[in-house]
């Protein structure tokens, strides 16, 4: 038996012993928390940083408003499944006591924060009928050698499981072990703590009346009546936002020498802004939807709000789609049945341009009127089915004519 082994049973682990080789490795046994200088980041302290809340709320309510369905190949066409378990799962209620949106919600919060999202799965008939979130804090995935997947999951009445790959949905971010999706609080842990030093900073000095820390010095001795007094006179009249800019009465050659950097100095307001602006980096959200609005202007705020839904949004929504079909469907149903979200909603432009491309669309037989009327949430016409197509167009355009002649 070898000293690790021995180590561990001392330690009360019935198998070998986990290597201890970096910091992060023993902020995983210990759970979720990554120490940064003299402060612990853990997922909730991090969400006490504004600009992480902020994006983190974007990407979770940008994610819950688009509906997810659940669609059947028919040859080219494709059709709604909603005769399918699944796609009451996925487009109205995943279980009794949440939503759709609330659940896609859940989900991006714990890949944001955790880099991975677990759910129960619960089968009537070989169907999966119910998605149960799990606390990823509680599951801890395990590749096996012969290449199978268990996950040992922690439940709050004290018991500990495994379940198979066939009771766990897993969704991961990107991952270095193809199991485990790699934490972006966990990588960004210096980055998020000194944005949190940086408000503490703040906070602290605005609550003393902004007024900097210093020493008073003189070239005379003081007796410890007089530095006594002094202190208490200090204490009581010159800290706290209550005394700000209180006179300062000082005596026996005395002189105020400020230690510390005002906020210029220190460049507070940089730190500050250049602390979001890589937070935003970190969660891909552009900076004007975290209320950043420097060098701003309509133009490229159209184009960045785009550009979000493209290379923030869709990534997720490509995760999401693949781990449905491999996780939720049937071997059988995976090769006609597929999930998708409609991100449409967020690509919509003005009233006026939507307006002008649905009347290209009409004239080049790509959308019929009721297609058009579908998109802006109103009933179809009758007669608005009709695909047109242009006479230049057309392989034989004299015989169409003398078609409809004689139709007419």
């Amino acid at each position: 038996m070898s000293l690790k082994t021995k180590i561990g049973e001392l330690l009360g682990f019935k198998s070998a012993p986990q290597i201890i080789s970096s910091p992060d490795d023993l902020a995983r046994i210990f759970g979720t928390e990554y120490v940064t200088g003299t402060r612990t980041v853990t997922p909730l302290t991090a969400m006490q940083l504004t600009t992480v809340f902020t994006c983190v709320r974007v990407l979770s309510e940008s994610m819950g408003m688009l509906p997810c369905r659940l669609y059947k190949k028919d040859g080219r066409n494709k059709l709604p499944a909603e005769s399918h378990r699944v796609h009451d799962l996925l487009y109205v209620a995943p279980n009794d006591y949440m939503t759709a949106q609330e659940f896609w919600e859940l989900l991006m919060v714990c890949l944001c924060l955790r880099g991975n999202f677990y759910a129960y799965k619960v089968y009537a008939l070989g169907q999966v009928v119910e998605l149960l979130p799990i606390d990823p804090g509680a599951v801890t995935p395990k590749l096996n050698d012969d290449w199978t997947v268990e996950y040992h999951v922690n439940f709050k009445n004290g018991g500990t499981r495994i379940l198979s790959q066939d009771e766990i949905w897993h969704v991961r971010l990107f991952t270095l072990d193809g199991l485990n999706g790699l934490n972006p609080i966990a990588y960004a842990r210096k980055c998020i703590g000194l944005g949190l030093d940086t408000e503490d900073h703040g906070s602290k000095l605005f609550k003393n009346g902004a007024v900097t820390s210093g020493v008073l010095e003189t070239d005379e001795s003081l007796t410890d009546e007089a530095f006594n007094r002094l202190k208490t006179e200090f204490t009581e009249n010159h800290t706290g936002l209550a005394n700000t800019y209180k006179p300062m009465i000082l005596e026996q050659g005395l002189k105020w020498k400020p230690t510390a950097l005002n906020l210029e100095d220190s460049q507070f307001l940089q730190t500050r802004q250049y602390q979001a602006t890589e937070i935003c980096g970190l969660f891909r959200v552009p900076p004007h939807l975290v209320a950043n609005m420097e060098k701003m202007t309509l133009n490229n705020i159209e184009h960045m709000g785009m550009s979000f839904v493209n290379y923030s949004l869709v990534p997720y929504m490509t995760r999401i789609e693949s781990r449905i079909r491999v996780g939720l469907l049937s071997e059988q149903d995976r090769k006609s049945y597929y999930a998708k979200f409609n991100a449409g909603a967020l690509l919509r432009g003005d009233l006026k341009g939507r307006y002008e491309s649905y009347g290209k669309g009409i004239q080049w037989g790509i959308l019929s009127p009721n297609d058009c009327r579908e998109l802006e949430d109103l009933n179809p016409r009758e007669g608005g089915d009709i695909y047109l197509t242009p006479m230049n167009m057309t392989t034989n355009p004299e015989v169409e004519s003398d078609a409809n002649k004689t139709a007419s």
